[in-house]
């Protein structure tokens, strides 16, 4: 058996009998579990966490719990004590993986960060510096947004109709080019699910939000 991150040990002394069962019985699942890690919708409601599923580098699906919300960053983290920082659904920097995004530049002009005016053919260029197969690297991408057919994702048991786009990016100075997708809720822009790229071109990280974080 894995270790517990101190985070989700810490949950478990803090919580009172009846959640500290539910939220035992959780981590267990996500640790013994299954290949897929599957939570029920009642866990995702009784825990009082931010959590989503993510799929790192073609593994099996995990169940990850929200570790900060601070200064527009999302930081998640995994039971092996990785850590996965979103910005507006964006992969901003990871920790603890065998490959690692190290920083990306120019985050304000994402379009992203305005999700709900997006417009076909947004553009976006920035500066992204990564872990590879321990060399690290660091290159100019550019972007290019594509809307896609919207979609009907079902999570935690409700219906969240989606708009979605494609993200082309690329690295002319490699030679690469490799494309994202992300799934936002109609309502608020909320990235709620999303297959992108850590490395240019390699080690695809999907994640599903099975309880946005609060603002």
């Amino acid at each position: 058996m894995r270790r517990l991150p101190l985070l989700l040990l810490c949950l478990l002394l803090q919580a009172c009998t009846q959640t500290q069962k539910g939220l035992e019985q959780t981590v267990m699942l996500a640790i013994n579990g299954p290949d897929d890690v599957t939570v029920t919708n009642e866990q995702v409601t009784s825990l009082p966490y931010a959590s989503l599923y993510a799929r790192i580098n073609a593994g099996q699906r995990i169940f990850v719990v929200l570790g900060y919300n601070e200064n527009g960053q999302q930081k998640w983290i995994t039971q092996d004590r990785a850590m996965l920082v979103m910005q507006h659904g964006r992969l901003v920097k990871t920790l603890g993986l065998s490959d690692n995004l190290i920083d990306v530049s120019n985050l304000a002009q994402d379009p992203l960060a305005d999700p709900l005016h997006l417009q076909n053919g947004a553009s976006w260029t920035r500066v992204v510096q990564w872990r590879e197969k321990d060399k690290q690297r660091a290159a100019t991408a550019v972007s290019q947004f594509q809307r896609g057919d919207d979609e009907v994702l079902t999570i935690a048991g409700e219906a969240v109709p989606c708009r979605v786009w494609h993200e082309t990016v690329r690295i002319d100075s490699m030679g690469r080019e490799w494309q994202n997708t992300f799934w936002l809720d109609n309502r608020d822009g909320t990235v709620m699910q999303a297959t992108q790229m850590l490395a240019a071109g390699e080690f695809p990280i999907e994640t599903t939000i099975l309880k946005p974080a609060k603002s």
